[in-house]
């Protein structure tokens, strides 16, 4: 089959590989029809994560029809289109049974093989998923598989994110970063009942789409961003920060913006050795900061009946749909930020 390979940083082939096979009796091979590119793929990508080994089929958002059921499987058939979070789930260990699912004891990443170790991804024409019956959900009839698609990553980290942030009836929530994860948050903190949503990002083009998307929209170079959100809260700051971004100075922003007692949901993959904000701050400020992977496979149920409900506003975050063969290039535009590319997703 053709797929996306790693090979070294930077530089990634589109080239023939093996077709997966079944290896135990809960796996599934599934026809890959839609395939997401995310952001966190660039992290292998750039470098910032090490240890991919060569030859590893990258990405780990799909929609698809199973072809091929293993003989343990039980809720699943051939022809089934599903989507699947960028994790695998058991169902049955400690932390599957308590909606931590990102976090299961025999859980893998696709996408990722380390020492021999690991499984691959799915910007390939085919994929092995392995606990099928606890990783997939069916998409639900009539629905865009590139709308679908999100409910396995981004939609349901923006939600995770809401809920990490305490957003709440009547608060003020600032979203700092408005790629598709910050977007969606916009999406996910207005269901929970803010009263407001301020977004901030340094890009004219990404904080058009927040507006649309329901926030007031904020340039990190152009605007006080401190008297945008005191404007808003009778001088105190924000009840809540979702942040994005996965960087120092997007966490520094984040607190700044908020009030004390305010609440930091965390859903930027971070990288750097020290939180930007000090163990004083926290306590001086009341200040509260969660984050962490996104138990998608808790969240896919919801996301997909808000993606059914919102089909056609969450599917203006598409900005490109190429061919799998295309995806290298992709990688290339994608990683520079140019103009105009936003959530992208390859076509096998």
């Amino acid at each position: 089959m053709k797929a996306i390979t790693f090979q070294e940083i930077e530089f990634l082939e589109y080239e023939d590989v093996p077709d997966p096979h079944l290896v135990e009796p809960t796996d599934v091979i599934v026809r890959v029809t839609v395939a997401g590119l995310c952001g966190s793929d660039l992290h292998p990508y750039l470098g910032n994560e090490r240890g991919i080994e060569a030859g590893t089929v990258m990405g780990h958002e799909f929609v698809g029809s199973i072809v091929e059921v293993g003989s343990a499987v039980r809720d699943f058939a051939a022809g089934d289109r599903v989507v699947a979070p960028f994790t695998t789930n058991c169902g049955a260990c400690f932390y599957c049974l308590s909606g931590l699912t990102a976090r299961c004891e025999r859980g893998q990443l696709f996408g990722w093989i380390e020492n021999g170790r690991g499984l691959h991804g799915a910007q390939a024409e085919f994929v092995r998923v392995p606990f099928a019956d606890a990783t997939l959900v069916r998409v639900p009839e009539g629905l865009d598989e590139a709308v679908a698609l999100l409910a396995g990553d981004i939609l349901s980290t923006a939600t995770y994110g809401a809920d990490l942030a305490g957003v709440g009836e009547g608060d003020v929530v600032v979203v700092v970063g408005c790629g598709p994860v910050g977007l969606l948050a916009i999406r996910a903190s207005l269901e929970r009942g803010a009263k407001a949503v301020v977004a901030v990002d340094r890009i004219a083009s990404r904080l058009a789409v927040a507006e649309t998307f329901g926030a007031a929209p904020a340039n990190f170079d152009t605007d006080e961003l401190v008297d945008v959100v005191r404007g808003l809260t009778e001088g105190r700051g924000a009840d809540a920060a979702i942040e994005a971004v996965g960087t120092p100075s997007a966490t520094r922003t984040a607190a700044n913006l908020l009030r004390f007692g305010g609440r930091i949901g965390a859903v930027g993959v971070h990288s750097e050795a020290h939180l930007a904000l000090s163990p004083g701050e926290i306590y001086d400020r009341n200040l509260s900061y969660a984050g962490g992977r996104c138990p998608a496979r808790h969240y896919m149920p919801a996301s997909l009946a808000l993606a059914a409900r919102d089909e056609k506003l969450i599917a203006g975050l598409i900005s490109h749909r190429l061919p799998l063969a295309d995806g290298v290039d992709a990688y290339v535009s994608f990683a520079a930020r140019e103009a105009g590319w936003n959530k992208v997703v390859l076509l096998p």
